[in-house]
């Protein structure tokens, strides 16, 4: 089946995450150890549908695995999402030659790798998002840099917080998951995690919280605010005017999703990248890379699509209990 394969294609897409240029650099080595071309192609879908497609060798990708962001760029794109707009990315990634294809982004991404598939081209996603909401892999290239980068913030805001027996909401990143919020409220020791899987959160008890909290001689107050419920800014200023406690708000933004990539994040993405350019030469498509239970496996996109990842119950308990 290997030699059905002559040209792999890689690009990135959606939001960027730390760790997807170690997932091209092994994309476009393994590749080329195989000796298939490679072909790298810029700002995801928009850049395919543009033919922004260039020639990759070994030296392209030189000294680019510490490096956060992605070097082949990203961007979102409507017309993909059409009918039309799917036939002309099937159309030109055939016009290059290109056999095989190489989707590095979340959800969204694998929906396009999904439709390409069904136009006959071979495709296989690898996950990188920072927010670890893909249900059929244990981890999501990007994670683990995002959650330190927040936790180290968050530590000196607290610091601050402290000084100035201060109520502090810190927002992070995770519009529809709340990952980043549940691991940074429990690492970082935080005394409430509003996330946007909990949409029912009572501000009122947690006004109260604060208020008897102060009373037994507590000096400050850590609220972990996931994007998806977002109105932190707001939020803060009803806390300080119903307990006469000084309150701010910090959104820490998208400097979540920059800096150099830890060592967990880049030795997952080399080992994706290289699992991904494996499963395209034994004629596998329409397929997503994962990690389970130890070991790095494949699985249906039209499956991981249909599945819908949950907080762990357990987990969100120990963060409510440890926040006595």
């Amino acid at each position: 089946m290997a030699n059905h394969i002559k040209t792999i294609g890689v690009l990135t897409s959606g939001g960027d995450a730390p760790g997807m240029n170690a997932a091209i650099r092994a994309v476009v080595r393994t590749a080329l150890g195989k000796g298939l071309n490679v072909q790298g192609i810029r700002r995801g879908y928009h850049g395919l549908l543009n033919e922004e497609i260039i020639n990759m060798t070994a030296r392209d990708v030189s000294d680019i695995i510490q490096r956060g962001g992605t070097i082949l760029q990203t961007a979102r794109c409507s017309e993909m999402r059409t009918e039309e707009g799917q036939r002309k990315a099937a159309g030109i990634l055939k016009k290059y030659g290109i056999d095989g294809l190489v989707v590095i982004g979340g959800d969204g991404s694998f929906a396009g790798a999904q439709k390409l598939s069904n136009l006959g081209i071979n495709t296989i996603g690898i996950p990188g998002t920072i927010d670890l909401d893909i249900d059929c892999t244990e981890y999501t290239i990007g994670f683990d840099t995002a959650v330190n980068t927040a936790m180290e913030a968050i530590d000196k805001v607290r610091d601050t917080s402290t000084s100035h027996e201060r109520c502090s909401v810190i927002e992070v990143m995770g519009r529809d998951a709340g990952y980043l919020a549940l691991w940074c409220g429990i690492a970082n020791g935080a005394e409430q995690i509003l996330l946007p899987e909990e949409h029912d959160y009572d501000e009122q008890q947690i006004i109260k919280n604060i208020v008897e909290n102060r009373k037994r001689g507590k000096k400050h107050y850590i609220i972990i605010n996931a994007e998806g419920i977002g109105d932190s800014i707001n939020m803060a200023k009803r806390i300080e005017e119903a307990t006469g406690m000084e309150t701010r708000a910090t959104i820490l933004g998208h400097m979540q999703r920059g800096g150099s990539p830890t060592c967990k994040d880049r030795v997952f993405a080399s080992i994706m990248g290289a699992k991904a350019v494996d499963l395209l030469c034994e004629g596998k498509t329409n397929r997503v890379v994962g990690f389970s239970h130890g070991e790095y496996i494949d699985f249906d996109i039209d499956e991981a699509l249909n599945m819908k990842k949950e907080i762990p119950e357990y987990q969100y308990k120990i963060a409510k209990d440890l926040s006595i």
